[in-house]
C-alpha cells in the first residue's frame, strides 16, 4: 500500500441486514455511522465501530424492472440521507419515482415522480441540503426543472408556473434546455452542482447559488445571474466530478469530445468566469488539467481521490502530481466525518481511512 494512512478493514454485512444494494454516510455522525439499504426495501442505521444496526424505515419505491439499459446504465435504487441524518430518500437512477422518508417516524413525506424525458440517460437529480434551520431536499420534477420542497412537511418552496409568450408561439421567458443530472451540494452548503446535457447533445456541467435560489429568485436554477456552466463535451457526461472545496471543482475527462476524451481531471475556479472560445459562452475559469485520475472522484478537502483500475488513487489537485494508491481498493463512498472510504461487495464491506 503506497501513499495511505492505514490498512484496509474488512467485515461482512450483518445477516439480519440481508442483501444491502446501497449505503450512504451519516456525516453529522461522530464515528463510522451509515445508512444501509436492504434489497427488501428495508433502511437501517449501522455503527460499523459500535457494530450495532438498527431498521429505521422502509421504502416502497417502485421497481420499474421492465426498462432497457441505456449506454450500459441499469437501472439501480440509490440511497440518500440527510447530513443530519433525519432524512433518507430512495430513488431510481436512470429512472422516474422515488421517495423522501422521516426517519423519526417512518413517513414518507415526498412522493418523487421526475415525469420522465430521458431519464435513462442520468442519475435521479436530488440532493439534501440545509437551509436556515430546516432540511431541503432538491429533486427533479421535470426533464428540464429543478424543484426545492421541505423536507419534513413535503411542502414546495420554488412554485413557479412557466410564463406562457404573450402571442402564443415562440419561446417562453425562463424556458430552459437542459437535461438535469447527478447532483452535488458544495461543501458549505451554498453552492449546487448539477451534471446535466444539452440537446445535441452536450454534457454541461453547471453550479448555482442555492440561498438566492430558496429564498429569492426561483428561477435562479434556470437563468439567475449565479448560474455558471463548467465546459461543454460532446456525448460526455454522468462521469466523475467532485467539489474540492467550496469553490473548486473536479471534472473527469481531457477533451471536448467522447471520441477523444483522456483519463484526467480538470480542476474549474467556480468563482471566476471566462469566455469559452469552442463553446461561445461564459465557463468557470480552468485552473489546471492533467493526466490520470479516472472516477469515481472524491476529495478531503485538499485532496483529489479517484478510483480507477489500479486502486484508489491520491491527487495534489493544485500541481496534478500523483501521491499514491491504495491498490485493489475500489470504493464507491466516501465519509467525510469519518474520514472513510467504503467499498460493498458480495455482502463484504471494505473501509480505508484517509
Amino acid at each position: 500500500m503506497v501513499g495511505s494512512d492505514g490498512a484496509i478493514r474488512e467485515m461482512s454485512v450483518p445477516p439480519r441486514l440481508g442483501a444491502v444494494v446501497d449505503m450512504a454516510p451519516m456525516q453529522d455522525r461522530e464515528g463510522s455511522v451509515w445508512l444501509a439499504l436492504s434489497e427488501d426495501g428495508t433502511i437501517s442505521r449501522w455503527d460499523m465501530a459500535a457494530g450495532d444496526h438498527e431498521a429505521v424505515g422502509t421504502t416502497t419505491v417502485e421497481t420499474e424492472s421492465d426498462r432497457e439499459p441505456w449506454n450500459g446504465h441499469r437501472l439501480r435504487r440509490r440511497l440518500h440521507v440527510s447530513g443530519d441524518g433525519t432524512f433518507a430518500a430512495v430513488v431510481n437512477d436512470y429512472g422516474r419515482f422515488g421517495e423522501v422518508i422521516d426517519l423519526r417516524t417512518g413517513e414518507v413525506t415526498l412522493t418523487l415522480d421526475n415525469q420522465g424525458g430521458h431519464e435513462e440517460t442520468v442519475p435521479f437529480s436530488l440532493a439534501f441540503v440545509r437551509n436556515r434551520g430546516r432540511c431541503v431536499v432538491i429533486h427533479r420534477t421535470a426533464w428540464n426543472r429543478l424543484d426545492v420542497s421541505d423536507a419534513r412537511s413535503g411542502r414546495l418552496l420554488t412554485d413557479r408556473p412557466l410564463p406562457v409568450p404573450a402571442d402564443g408561439d415562440g419561446a417562453r421567458e425562463h424556458h430552459l434546455d437542459y437535461f438535469h443530472g447527478a447532483l452535488s451540494v458544495s461543501p458549505d452548503g451554498k453552492r449546487i452542482l448539477d451534471d446535466g446535457w444539452v440537446w445535441h447533445p452536450v454534457g454541461i456541467p453547471s453550479v448555482w447559488d442555492l440561498d438566492g435560489w430558496i429564498e429569492g429568485n426561483v428561477w435562479e436554477s434556470e437563468d439567475g445571474p449565479s448560474r455558471l456552466d463548467l465546459c461543454g463535451r460532446e456525448y460526455y457526461w454522468d462521469h466523475a466530478m467532485t467539489w474540492i472545496d467550496s469553490v473548486r471543482v473536479a471534472v473527469e475527462g481531457l477533451g471536448d469530445d467522447e471520441d477523444v476524451m483522456r483519463p484526467g481531471a480538470r480542476i474549474f475556479d467556480t468563482s471566476r468566469t471566462a469566455q469559452s472560445e469552442l463553446w461561445r459562452m461564459p465557463t468557470a475559469v480552468e485552473l489546471i488539467a492533467f493526466e490520470g485520475p479516472t472516477g469515481p472522484f472524491f476529495s478531503d478537502g485538499t485532496r483529489l481521490f479517484s478510483c480507477g483500475d489500479s486502486g484508489l488513487s491520491l491527487w495534489d489537485p493544485v500541481e496534478g502530481k500523483f501521491l499514491g494508491v491504495v491498490p485493489g481498493f475500489s470504493p464507491t463512498r466516501h465519509h467525510p466525518g469519518a474520514r472513510q472510504f467504503l467499498q460493498l461487495t458480495d455482502g463484504v464491506v471494505r473501509l480505508w481511512g484517509a
